[in-house]
């Protein structure tokens, strides 16, 4: 297989990492955040995205990734245009609410998906608390009414750490969190939020002094992702993931735990470290 036919990886920065930093005093400039995403490796960054800061991530030389949260179908086409005036590559879908019937979810991600295939921004349904996904049943069961309506699989933004949440896991997560491997594979986007089954975030580190406790019980969920993700053929695919650590103003972070940008940084290493022996697996495999 020629390398370029490798399936590519996109490490990008949730802007709301960097809430409130260096402190909310003295918080950077939206430039000189784009900035420091550059710097610290990333290849984009995700927001709710205008055309402002689509001029921005060009100057830095930044890919973009949109953000959507809507229950009013009425409205999907205006928001992704702003998306799209961004310049983003994909838009992430936080769709509808808890108590959305998954009849109406499934008219609502048929409808989201056409207009961004219509506008030229594909739209991926996020894995989500306080959405049409919270739980993994209505997930699968919106799927499923997706596959039955369009004879395609559902695109999806995976975030696995609602799901730990919600089923109050225990190590090793993994072997309870990929029920549905295609949907897996199909899908583009992934938010790698470290957690357990009684927080949805843990942090990455011990305040400077190595890799946290959970954290390390967390790692097996990226492995195990990355394996299901490239067990199959995915010649030429972006792979577009996020370090979703959240900031303390929003409630995923504490004020006392390591600072969520900080985490950021530290995770995007260590998935790009595991994404790089991953595909070279991937390729051994396919030579």
């Amino acid at each position: 297989m020629k390398p370029a036919a490798l399936p590519r990886l996109r490490l990008i920065a949730n802007l709301w990492s960097l809430w409130d930093y260096p402190s909310a005093r003295r918080e950077w400039s939206l430039e000189r955040k784009l900035a420091a995403v550059r710097e610290a490796g990333f290849d984009g960054f995700s927001a709710a995205l205008d055309s402002r800061q689509g001029r921005l991530a060009r100057k830095h030389g930044l890919c973009t990734v949109g953000y959507i949260s809507s229950s009013t179908p009425s409205e999907f086409r205006s928001k992704i245009e702003r998306n799209r005036d961004g310049g983003a590559l994909r838009i992430n879908v936080q769709l509808g609410d808890h108590d959305t019937p998954v009849d109406r979810a499934v008219r609502m991600a048929v409808r989201i998906v056409a207009d961004g295939e219509d506008l030229g921004v594909p739209c991926d349904i996020e894995v989500h608390r306080d959405t049409c996904t919270e739980t993994p049943e209505k997930t699968y069961a919106i799927a499923a009414g997706y596959r039955r309506a369009t004879g395609r699989l559902l695109p999806m933004t995976w975030d696995l750490s609602h799901i730990g949440v919600v089923k109050h896991l225990a190590p090793p997560y993994w072997q309870r969190l990929f029920p549905a491997p295609r949907l897996v594979q199909h899908a583009r986007q992934f938010h790698f939020r470290p957690f357990n089954g009684h927080h949805c975030q843990v942090p990455v580190t011990r305040a400077g002094r190595g890799l946290s406790h959970e954290f390390v019980q967390w790692l097996p969920v990226l492995d195990k992702t990355l394996e299901t993700w490239l067990a199959v053929n995915q010649r030429d695919r972006d792979f577009f993931a996020c370090p979703e650590m959240g900031p303390v103003r929003g409630g995923y972070n504490l004020e006392q735990l390591p600072n969520s940008w900080e985490d950021a940084k530290v995770l995007r290493a260590i998935i790009e470290k595991r994404w790089k022996a991953a595909v070279a697996a991937y390729a051994a495999a396919r030579t």
